[in-house]
């Protein structure tokens, strides 16, 4: 049986191009699935109607067909993402191999043809104990001793057990109840006395005068006007809204990946974001309240969170036991000036990939300074 051929690559590969060319393998992947998603959603704005090209609508079967056939695709995408990262993972931790053996230091100059004499070592522990010589014979028995005094009587034993007690004699005859005497009868009742005439109403009292109402005093002088205050402090002119439109793919790695915000951005002059769109710099400190949504095109187990000044916000964090689509949360926090605040996504065991709603708010943030 032949053995196997390897065509010549010439110049040969070394360790670090072959990791580089794994790398560019994963990048061209990554730039293939990126394809597909956007075919996949062509496909179903087509259905849809949204994009050119189709006659007559669509029955519901037709929509349901193309909507479980998307599904399927992007199942298998998610699953090839997960390899891609995993092998991206392991290109990216990949040891160095060693360089080549430098060559050999001299030798060493020879020692002295003889060393010098050790110490004397410690002395050994003693021997063993010899063995134990047999038992002498046992001597004879001793004279019986002198017999004890007899022992104190012991007590009375106890009393013997009652007879039975004999029976009660019969009950004697009862005495015969005496007659009761008949009861007397009812008086006669007495005769009601007439009501007497009730006596006429007594002539109401004359009502007097009213008296009569005094004189009203006259009306003072009106005071000067105040000066007018100065105006109060206006937090709300610090406040910042952004939002991402555009259906953004997100790779959300363990880590956590930041969510860009570049759309509808209104910022007032003391809040700025960086180019992509995902550190927002907030220039004047105080107290503020901070909002986000983040709206998916399907329900993922992953979590949602605000990273204020490169710390994790407990608060703010979204971590749901179960599959979901849609995070919103709203906090309070007083912040130093010049804090960063960014929006993140994070998978809670391995890496994934969301994708965010487009045509309208895929995800937003808010902020706003209260005091």
């Amino acid at each position: 049986m032949s053995q196997p051929t390897f065509p010549q690559i010439d110049p040969p590969l070394t360790r670090e191009g072959s990791l580089n060319e794994i790398i560019s393998s994963i990048a061209a992947e990554e730039l293939s699935l990126s394809h597909i998603l956007n075919a996949e959603g062509e496909k179903l704005q087509y259905v849809l109607g949204t994009l050119p090209g189709l006659t007559e609508a669509a029955a519901l079967d037709e929509v349901m067909k193309v909507n479980e056939s998307v599904q399927s695709t992007l199942s298998g995408i998610v699953e090839q993402q997960m390899l891609l990262s995993s092998k991206l993972a392991a290109a990216l931790s990949a040891p160095i191999a060693p360089g080549p053996t430098g060559p050999a230091g001299p030798t060493g100059p020879q020692g002295p043809a003889q060393g010098v004499t050790g110490p004397t070592g410690p002395t050994g522990p003693d021997g063993a104990p010899g063995v134990t010589g047999p038992t002498g014979p046992t001597g004879p028995d001793g004279a019986p001793g002198v017999t004890g005094p007899t022992g104190p009587t012991g007590p009375d034993g106890a009393p013997g057990v009652t007879g039975p007690t004999g029976p009660t004699g019969p009950d004697g005859a009862s005495g015969a109840a005496g007659l009761t005497g008949p009861t007397g009868p009812d008086g006669a009742a007495g005769v009601t006395g007439p009501t007497g005439p009730t006596g006429p109403d007594g002539a109401p009292g004359v009502t007097g005068p009213a008296g009569l109402t005094g004189a009203s005093g006259a009306t003072g002088p009106t005071g000067p006007q105040g000066v007018p205050g100065a105006p109060g402090p206006n937090p709300t002119s610090t406040a910042a809204f952004a939002a991402n439109t555009q259906g953004s793919t997100i790779l959300a790695a363990l880590g956590g990946t930041a969510i860009p915000l570049p759309n509808a951005q209104v910022l007032s002059a003391d809040i700025t974001a960086n180019a992509g769109s995902t550190v927002f710099t907030v220039a004047t400190a105080g107290t503020y309240q901070i909002s986000y949504h983040v709206n998916t095109t399907l329900s993922l187990l992953m979590g949602t969170r605000l990273v204020i000044n490169g710390v994790n916000n407990t608060a703010s964090t979204i971590a749901p036991v179960v599959s979901t689509s849609h995070f919103q949360n709203q906090i309070k926090v007083t912040l130093p000036a010049n804090s960063t605040i960014t929006l993140q996504i994070y998978p809670p065991v391995v890496a994934g990939t969301a994708i965010l709603v487009g045509g309208g708010a895929g995800a937003s943030l808010t902020i706003i300074r209260l005091s």
